[in-house]
């Protein structure tokens, strides 16, 4: 997962911006430089676009203009920062000593020809070449993929145990999101404001009267109802506070079983709101939701005691930013 750190020096985010980024928002090639280096090796910027290529392809897709510029200079300083924890993580593990044997990244790539490429090696081949990757490179990365998810599941000490009173203490700090809200099924009838508003007023009015008479609230919201939900008889389903705007879920809320509405003005419409059932608001007891509420707390020790662990070598390696 990226993280952006404010450990980048003024220097470095001018490079960035100034040599990754134009004022149109698209990339500024560059033929490569130092972005940073850690210990003894540096991280470039090719590595950089290499790494963010998919990313900001996406983001094109979905910014525009300014808005465009600031998520790719997000993208790219993500990037590098997730490239120096990477490379830290790969030097703690030559310096014990450790080693992946050749052939466990040979197998990793034959199950992707096999699983995602139906056993077409030469399909594989020319997707890499595609997306510019050679064989050989895509190997490096493998074996650095492999190394890193490795280094980061020993970083986990022994097993992890979640207590009885770390989990009702965290369910009693989130119970509200282990439940359901309260629920109205609901009905309504809309006449708009257009042409004589007095007589629209009173035929609302005349609609209401003939409800509290007996009438079938969802018989009139089918012949007059003037929204989107007059074919069906003016039913919402079961809604939640909310479903509508503050005015309307106040005042359905409010609400009896069987009840009808005042006439509500709003937005230049008028309303009758009926209520043809209520649900409380309900809580899952602990007992249900105890093994979710201990996987989640389980997953933050371990990202917990994965951060503290990169910390340490961060701590104690030379990094330097250009």
């Amino acid at each position: 997962m990226f993280r952006h750190t404010p450990s980048f020096t003024l220097l470095l985010m001018t490079v960035l911006l100034l040599g990754f980024v134009t004022p149109s928002g698209h990339g500024q090639e560059v033929l490569d430089g130092i972005a940073a280096v850690v210990n003894n090796e540096v991280v470039t910027f090719s590595q950089v676009r290499e790494l963010v290529a998919s990313k900001e392809k996406s983001a094109k897709e979905i910014y525009r203009g300014d808005e465009l510029v600031a998520k790719i200079k997000e993208i790219r300083l993500a990037a590098i920062n997730d490239l120096i924890d990477r490379q830290v993580i790969l030097q703690e593990f030559k310096s014990k000593g450790f080693q992946i044997p050749d052939y466990f990244i040979e197998e990793r790539i034959t199950t992707i020809v096999r699983e995602e490429f139906g056993n077409d090696r030469a399909a594989f081949i020319r997707t890499l070449a595609a997306q510019g990757f050679t064989l050989e490179r895509f190997r490096e990365l493998e074996r650095d993929k492999i190394t890193v998810q490795e280094m980061r599941r020993q970083a986990i000490r022994g097993n992890l145990n979640i207590s009885d009173a770390e989990i009702a203490e965290f369910y009693k700090l989130h119970a509200d999101d282990y439940g359901t809200p309260e629920q109205l099924k609901l009905r309504t009838i809309t006449i708009r404001q257009t042409g004589e508003v007095a007589a629209k007023r009173k035929m609302i009015e005349e609609i209401r009267e003939k409800i509290v008479g007996g009438a079938e609230f969802g018989d009139l919201a089918r012949m007059y109802s003037e929204d989107d939900k007059q074919e069906a008889a003016g039913d919402w389903g079961w809604i939640d506070r909310r479903t509508l705007n503050e005015s309307l879920s106040k005042s359905a809320f409010a609400l009896k079983v069987s009840e009808v509405s005042k006439v509500v003005e709003l937005s230049g419409s008028y309303y009758l709101l009926f209520a043809e059932a209520k649900k409380p608001a309900q809580t899952k007891p602990l007992k249900d939701v105890k093994a979710e509420i201990e996987k989640g707390l389980m997953q933050l020790e371990r990202q917990k005691q994965q951060t503290q662990w990169l910390a340490k070598l961060r701590k104690k390696a030379f990094v330097k930013m250009f």
